[in-house]
């Protein structure tokens, strides 16, 4: 256990951004997946720029990795431009 009050409220501090960052995380990558099953390339175009939003959010607040982000954005484009 820790011992100085400043570390005791970063030890409760983490946690808060720990279980945001998780739930944000865990949303997004729901929304990729839903993505990645649509069939419809009308649907899956009119969700693909809030999914790509979602994925930008995650790597300015430096969630996941900028690269990955934009792996994970051309993946889903060229799965939309694959569509019929």
């Amino acid at each position: 256990m820790a011992n100085h009050k400043s570390s005791i409220k970063r030890i409760r501090s983490n946690e808060a951004k720990r279980t945001s960052n998780k739930y944000q995380h865990k949303t997004a990558r729901n929304a990729v997946r839903k993505l990645r099953n649509l069939e419809n390339k009308k649907e899956a175009t009119a969700l693909l720029p809030v999914v790509s939003g979602m994925i930008d959010k995650l790597a300015k607040r430096n969630i996941i990795h900028p690269n990955k982000a934009a792996n994970l954005k051309s993946g889903l484009q060229l799965h939309i431009n694959g569509l019929k």
